[in-house]
């Protein structure tokens, strides 16, 4: 297969219309069951009444022509309605007792249920029975603007065209009861309904079932009255209506044989039926507005259960992690590592294309150290186009070797490098980065141990002033080296960074040396020691600083290459998971949590975010806010233990929090870019940093 040469681009907007689909479902469903279900309202304290003749008068009115007119049903008929359904517990129930007693009934139907159930909604119409509408949310109608009454009217009127293809002509307005308590305003939002074509319903016998009074209350209040007919209003959803169940049964029972039939609202006046057929415009419309509503009803529960999910995954990292911090670091207390009696010859090695700015810093830290054997600096000039050489030229300090040749890329500087030094232990060390005193003595002594193969130093950022030097910094102490010190308890490290390290010649040769075939060649080349056999042991004392990406931009680089760098690490080395041994002992306990952990995880955190903040807007906030709180705190204490760790001030901690909303974001974005470019085969370049020369005037920075 032809590997494509250019990165992808074009994904990038298929990911902001993927991430405004996203969001406007969950807009959707926040709207759609943000105020669904009987609850309270509020209410003027001394509300005006409506016109005398409509309180006065039946509990059906016509406002067509302006004029209102009201209609009682006929003595001996009971027209049974059910407000806020179709629930996809109650309604089949209620339907079942209907159909036992061959009664007929309206339901008036919330469309956001309707779009959520249509199955229900045909089996209504199915039955006999006929549909209402209760606006699309429950909301309001008195209280709410005009144009949000016609919104929640015309979607109401689409959830039913599309989940059975009628429109209905029959409107209650939420929270309305009988015609004695109609309110001004809700008279108003009556007219302009009646206006538009509805034929209001009110209720003769409220039985304020949703307060679950107990089933004998609820029947008594529908059997109210000697002989005449009555709208008996119910609810089919809202909440648990087993009680309003077993009333309707045993209103029907009672009343059945009296002589009282149970049929429609329009039935009971002898009007035309209630549903109208959509037009297969209307339908199709409906039905675009039922399917997005469905799902976006799975999107949120779907991204319910991974919020959950992915919270108890990251609680039990960090107290993994922390576990293991503190195992390591009893066994570093406990395990006291001779000084060698003679002190090994050490070569270090110093790859450096274009690092005109900070070169010199690193080689005269290289020099300045307290190690006291015999010690080698080879500085290879990987073709540089700037003064790199030149500088290392002009120092010209004994023991310091300059090695030129044409640019092939860091790994083929390193194993040039490699393949001139003297010594059998290896140290190399990024061309921006500089040691402190004692850092190769810590290195050489944590090699005391023939099993070990290398050792993973601890990289320190030194331009942390700044905020985005202070997220690094962060992440550098809590993630890289939290991450380290559970690696070595595990014997399972995955990588030793490009920044420090230290090998012995033989582990080097025993995996042919530095890979040149992926971009993270220091986490391929750690993964292929551990699989030979080696250990890779982590030296927390051993510190070295680097000069972290400056701007976003910078960073974006550098951790788009380390995070497609490690993508192919991965995928070279999948088969250790099924080999026995080192191998899959290193396969089996790193590259699980890698995977999930590095790639997995933040694949759905945008997305799990997203559904946070919905969360916050349109369900309960207190519970995603609280989580949120609660991860912080969780991350900033486990913080405040690492810093301490590494003999670090816990004041940076205050950009942790603003870390999680900005920094983690851009993370996240870097590994689908990753993950998109290596789906589609594309060849990442390698990507240069460019140096700002934060150690140009110190060449040990102290924090």
């Amino acid at each position: 297969m032809t590997r494509r040469r250019t990165e992808p681009r074009g994904h990038w907007l298929l990911l902001a219309l993927g991430g405004l689909a996203l969001a406007a479902l969950l807009l959707l469903d926040g709207y759609a069951h943000g105020a669904v279900g009987e609850g309270p309202h509020r209410t003027p304290p001394h509300p005006a009444p409506a016109p005398a003749a409509v309180t006065s008068g039946g509990p059906v009115l016509n406002l067509a022509d302006g004029t209102p007119r009201s209609r009682r049903l006929p003595a001996k008929t009971i027209a049974l309605t059910f407000d806020d359904g179709p629930d996809p517990v109650w309604t089949p129930k209620i339907l079942d007792v209907l159909r036992r007693h061959n009664a007929r009934a309206t339901f008036f139907t919330t469309g956001a249920h309707a779009a959520q159930h249509p199955e229900i909604i045909r089996r209504i119409l199915r039955e006999g029975h006929e549909i209402g509408s209760h606006t699309y949310t429950h909301a309001d109608m008195a209280s709410a603007p005009a144009w949000r009454d016609d919104l929640e009217l015309d979607l109401t009127q689409r959830a039913l065209a599309g989940a059975a293809g009628v429109h209905t002509r029959l409107l209650r307005l939420p929270y309305s009861s009988v015609p004695s308590g109609l309110t001004a305003a809700e008279w108003r939002a009556a007219e302009r309904a009646g206006r538009a074509g509805y034929l209001v319903v009110l209720t003769d016998r409220d039985t304020e079932d949703w307060r679950r009074p107990g089933t004998a209350a609820i029947v008594d209040r529908a059997v109210a009255g000697t002989g005449g007919g009555a709208v008996v209003m119910l609810h089919d959803s809202g909440g648990d209506r087993a009680q309003t169940v077993a009333a309707v049964d045993q209103i029907i029972t009672r009343l059945q044989p009296r002589g009282y039939r149970f049929t429609t609202v329009t039935g009971a006046l002898r009007l035309p039926p209630a549903a109208v057929p959509a037009s297969r415009t209307e339908k199709a419309i409906g039905w675009t507005l039922v399917t997005a509503q469905r799902a976006a009803g799975a999107l949120t529960g779907a991204l319910g259960a991974v919020f959950g999910i992915a919270g108890a995954l990251c609680a039990l990292r960090l107290a993994a992690l922390l576990v293991f911090a503190h195992v390591h670091k009893r066994r570093v207390r406990r395990r006291r590592r001779p000084q060698p009696r003679e002190w090994p010859g050490v070569s270090v090695i110093v790859p450096a294309y274009n690092e005109e700015a900070g070169i010199a810093a690193t080689v005269r830290s290289l020099l300045a150290t307290d190690y006291p054997g015999d010690l080698e600096v080879v500085v290879v000039d990987d073709g540089s186009t700037d003064a790199t050489a030149a500088i290392v030229d002009a120092l010209a300090p004994p023991g310091v070797r300059l090695v030129r040749k044409a640019n092939g890329g860091k790994p083929s500087a390193l194993n040039a490098g490699i393949a001139l030094a003297r010594h059998d232990l290896l140290v190399l060390v990024d061309g921006d980065t500089v040691f402190q005193r004692d850092t190769l003595r810590h290195l050489v002594t944590a090699m005391a141990d023939p099993g070990v193969g290398a050792v993973s130093g601890n990289t320190k950022v030194a331009n942390r002033r700044g905020l985005l030097g202070r997220w690094q910094h962060i992440e550098y102490v809590i993630g890289f080296n939290l991450d380290r010190r559970m690696f070595d308890v595990l014997q399972c490290m995955p990588t030793v960074p490009g920044a420090i390290g230290a090998f012995r010649r033989t582990a080097l040769r025993s995996v042919g040396g530095v890979p040149e075939d992926t971009l993270a060649e220091d986490t391929d080349l750690t993964m292929a020691i551990c699989r030979a056999g080696w250990r890779v042991v982590y030296e927390e004392k051993a510190i070295a600083w680097t000069e972290a990406p400056a701007s976003l931009r910078q960073l974006w680089r550098q951790r788009y290459r380390w995070c497609y760098g490690t993508l192919q690490a991965m995928w070279k080395h999948r088969a250790s998971v099924a080999h026995r041994g080192p191998s899959g002992r290193f396969g089996r306990r790193a590259l699980p949590y890698l995977a999930l952990f590095q790639v997995v995880l933040p694949l759905f955190a945008p997305a799990v975010d997203l559904f946070a903040l919905f969360g916050v807007l349109f369900l309960d906030p207190v519970a995603p806010a609280a989580t949120w709180a609660l991860f912080v705190a969780a991350q900033a204490a486990a913080g405040a233990y690492a810093l301490w760790l590494d003999g670090e001030r816990i004041r940076p901690l205050w950009a942790l929090p603003l870390q999680q909303v900005v920094y983690r974001q851009l993370l996240y974005l870097v590994v689908i870019q990753s993950l998109v470019t290596a789906v589609l085969g594309a060849r990442l370049r390698w990507h240069t940093i460019r140096r700002t020369g934060t150690f140009a005037d110190a060449p040990v920075p102290v924090p």
